[in-house]
């Protein structure tokens, strides 16, 4: 082999001509970008809209106060939302940071290098040693060695590399050395060729899908509500004010100075309903509630890498979930060593007490092994099952005199080592079917040799196998030239159970998810697997391997979907498959991977949940990244998720509630003498209540675990459901109600001071205004009788409706002329706040019934 390598020249003109080794699967979105991105919110869209109407119609009556308001709802929304993506992005590629960061071992001018990936370039020739990532896509030009490509596959058999075969980027060698010529990097490699897949854009979200619906149902609400405020207006000057005389009507009618200035006003008056009916606050809201819970979630082992993907787990119905690394540990682990007569030793101490056999079995399992312990006592080198079997034995202690060591080859299915240990003898370890044809003997537990009953082996061997266990033999030849073999012991190895995955499995089915195991096992494993975590309960329950999946079209998937647990013998082309047929169910799907074939369905699923233990062309195709590779934390985010949208529901009730009211006041306001019942700074103030704080407040709810007992969203759940509704027309229209009747009714008036301008009735009428709207938020943040459910757990809720509260107090005796208020008495004051607080027992009568009759009782 010639290993001089490339030279400095010969290396920039390959980098020139054929590019780079960097990994690329998207473009790095810049702040200014993401925040244009953001104004195409469906409700950013409605307020740039108003904006758009303020400034061309209403320009002799501009209101200053109120365009700015908008315009900052507008911008905090967007910075707010943008900044938590760009923070997340950020952090992400901090994360991925340490990936360009990984060296490998180039010639390069006749020298052997250390070299970052991202600088090896076509035509290098890379050495590769145990434990090493494949830096690029190449042919091997010399020696032999194990790779893992699980990343690529889904498969854990181990594949040898031999002279001439091909190796790609991404795969780890287990075991020997080799060197290969580089023939691909970056993008053209394999694995750049599934990443640029990537590029694609992600389905959008079932959040903002909703909330374009909501956009369109305000945008309804406001346009019908201007058409009546226009044509009612138009009826009450001019026919309802001339007692409908027809000469008078026509008099107007005729006269086109006074019936312009009549449309001109209407028009104002339906323009200012529009406005009213926009909740300027929501997509503020929505972007805090995301960007604070993404914070958390961080705490909880849950990176989001895209906000709405936190929104969107909530709403799963269907999980299709990898078992490697998810479900199981991900590292293969020794379950027990059998003994000929079928005793199960379950751990290191427990072999020690046989004394006598302990150095065969203990013996064999670290020197017949290429995994070695490095000087920090980690295991490196060999592959799963020498490193199992290592992590088992290395505190036995050794001091054999190795003579010769046979590899592992993939032919013979065994390794052997012939060592002295004051005898010359041969260990043997591998597959049952290879070595047991040549056993005629066994160790007892005092190490004599007796005559083995292979029948009864076999039965073992087989049992074990029927239970998911990997199976291996160890034998010895104490006459290193004879050809029979003494039974030591059987090796009972598995990828374990994650001790949390039964309980997530429970949890994720209690909250209504169908969770899909697929698995590259083959059927009998997966199944033993799915039953140990209480994923396979009923004969109903369907195992299917991916030969069966391919034969089975669509619509008869579509027709047993919901029995399917688990799918076996899956190839990367399954799972995308199922993606698209769910999602034609109507179903929100999760999937979890962490290899580089599972990064288009990571894509193409609703959420794709990648492990941080997983490539990184896996998390860039996801949504949320689980750190802890535990299935567990996908419950949380969905537990999240579910409070998030939660969350949002309630702020919804508690604006669109406000905005009912207003909107009812603009409306009858006019036709009962009520013209300006609440001033530009009065309505500034309000704003912020109903924008800025109140979304402030709600974006701090608790994710309770009652979340997890309810059904997931259907996909096609509309953002406000009848409950919502309910509590939205009914409170709105009972606390409209009360202001109007506040302002007409003498009895009320008698109980204020008098005075021409009425100066302490409207100081209490922007009273109860605010305080109806504060007490209605208690309302809407829980659907129980008690409204301080669970209150103590949102302290920011409860500091920020106490600040309302002092600066409402404040500004009614301190506000003077700016705020039209006088300061009031304490029995003015008792009224005003006894009015306010008869929404709660409104509210509470509308729950009440909403639980007798069994109808929608939440959000």
């Amino acid at each position: 082999m010639d290993a001089k390598g490339l030279n400095t020249i010969e290396v920039e003109k390959s980098r020139k001509i054929n590019g780079t080794n960097t990994i690329s699967t998207h473009q790095n979105n810049s702040f200014f970008k993401l925040l244009v991105e953001s104004f195409g919110d469906p409700i950013i869209k409605i307020l740039l809209l108003v904006l758009a109407v303020k400034t061309v119609f209403l320009l002799e009556s501009f209101n200053w106060f109120e365009t700015l308001g908008i315009v900052i709802a507008i911008l905090l929304a967007s910075i707010i939302s943008t900044i938590s993506e760009y923070g997340s992005e950020k952090a992400f590629e901090k994360l991925q940071e340490e990936t360009s960061k990984i060296k490998c071992n180039v010639y390069r001018s006749g020298k052997l290098s250390s070299i970052y990936i991202d600088d090896v370039v076509v035509g290098d020739i890379v050495l590769l040693s145990s434990g090493d990532k494949v830096p690029a896509d190449g042919k091997i030009i010399s020696g032999c060695v194990t790779c893992d490509e699980s990343s690529f596959t889904g498969e854990t058999k181990d594949v040898i590399k031999s002279i001439g075969d091909e190796i790609y980027r991404g795969s780890i060698v287990l075991n020997n050395q080799a060197t290969f010529k580089v023939a691909a990097v970056g993008m053209k490699t394999k694995y750049g060729t599934i990443a640029s897949e990537l590029l694609d854009k992600n389905p959008e979200s079932p959040l903002r899908t909703k909330l374009r619906e909501l956009a369109t149902i305000i945008s309804k609400i406001g346009y019908a509500g201007a058409i009546l405020v226009f044509f009612s207006y138009l009826f009450s000057v001019i026919v309802a004010q001339n007692n409908f005389n027809l000469d008078l009507i026509w008099k107007v009618i005729s006269t086109p100075k006074i019936l312009f200035g009549h449309i001109i006003y209407a028009l104002t008056l339906a323009v200012t309903i529009v406005i009213v009916s926009v909740p300027e606050g929501l997509p503020m809201m929505i972007a805090l509630v995301l960007s604070s819970n993404m914070k958390r979630m961080v705490k909880n082992n849950v990176l989001v890498r895209r906000m709405v993907g936190i929104e969107t787990a909530g709403r799963i119905d269907v999980l299709f979930s990898d078992k490697t690394g998810t479900i199981t540990k991900g590292q293969m682990e020794v379950s027990g060593v059998i003994l000929a007569n079928g005793d199960v030793l379950r751990d290191f101490n427990e072999i020690k007490k046989y004394n006598k056999i302990a150095k065969y079995i203990l013996g064999n399992m670290k020197i017949n092994n290429e995994s070695k312990i490095d000087i920090n006592g980690n295991i490196i080198g060999g592959n799963t099952t020498d490193k199992a079997l290592m992590q088992f034995a290395y505190l036995h202690e050794t001091n054999y005199k190795i003579i010769k060591q046979n590899a592992f080859n993939s032919e013979k299915k065994y390794s052997s080592i012939v060592i002295d240990d004051g005898v010359e003898h041969e260990y043997f370890k591998g597959a049952p079917e290879k070595l047991l044809p040549n056993v005629r003997e066994y160790y007892d537990s005092n190490g004599e040799n007796r005559p083995i009953d292979k029948a009864y082996i076999k039965s073992l061997i087989l049992k074990y196998t029927n239970l998911g266990y990997r199976v291996l033999m160890l034998a010895d030849k104490p006459h290193r030239y004879s050809e029979n073999l003494v039974f030591i012991a059987l090796v009972i190895l598995k990828d374990e159970i994650s001790p949390s995955a039964p309980i997530a499995v429970k949890n994720l089915n209690k909250a209504g998810i169908h969770i899909v195991m697929v698995t590259g096992d083959n059927r009998e494993t997966a199944v033993n697997i799915a039953k140990e975590i209480g994923l396979i309960k009923a004969a109903r329950d369907i195992v299917l391997t991916s030969s069966e999946l391919s034969l089975m079209s669509d619509e008869k998937i579509k027709s047993i979907f919901s029995q399917i647990k688990v799918i076996a013998r899956a190839l990367p082309s399954d799972k995308k498959r199922l993606i698209k047929i769910a999602q034609s169910l109507g179903k929100v799907v999760g999937m979890t991977g962490d290899g580089v074939n599972d990064s288009p369905a990571l894509k193409s699923a609703d959420v794709g949940f990648a492990m941080g233990s997983g490539s990184e062309v896996a998390k860039e195709a996801s949504d949320i990244v689980i750190l802890d590779n535990n299935l567990l934390s996908i419950g949380k985010a969905v537990l999240y998720g579910r409070t998030i949208f939660k969350s949002i529901r309630k702020f919804i009730i508690f604006q669109l509630t406000m905005n009912i009211c207003a909107l009812t006041l603009s409306i009858i306001g006019p036709f009962l003498g009520i013209t300006t019942p609440v001033t530009v700074m009065q309505m500034l103030w309000i704003n912020m209540i109903m924008d800025t704080l109140a979304g402030l407040a709600f974006s701090f709810e608790p994710p309770l675990d009652e979340y997890m007992e309810n059904p997931p969203l259907k996909r096609d759940a509309s953002i406000l459901n009848s409950y919502m509704y309910s509590s939205i027309l009914i409170t709105g229209v009972y606390t409209a109600l009360i202001l109007i009747l506040f302002l007409k009714l003498p009895i009320l008036h008698d109980i204020f001071r008098y005075d021409i301008n009425q100066k302490y009735l409207m100081t209490a009428f922007f009273g109860l205004f605010v305080f109806s709207g504060v007490f209605n938020a208690f309302n809407a943040r829980t659907n129980r009788i008690n409204i301080f459910a669970n209150l103590i757990k949102n302290k920011a809720f409860i500091t920020i409706v106490l600040f309302i509260i002092i600066v409402q107090i404040f500004l009614l005796y301190n506000g003077g002329q700016t705020f039209r208020t006088f300061g009031l008495t304490l029995k003015e004051f008792s009224i005003m706040i006894i009015l306010a607080l008869s929404v709660i027992p409104i509210d509470a009568i509308r729950k009440i019934v909403l639980k007798k009759y069994n109808l929608n009782t939440g959000v």
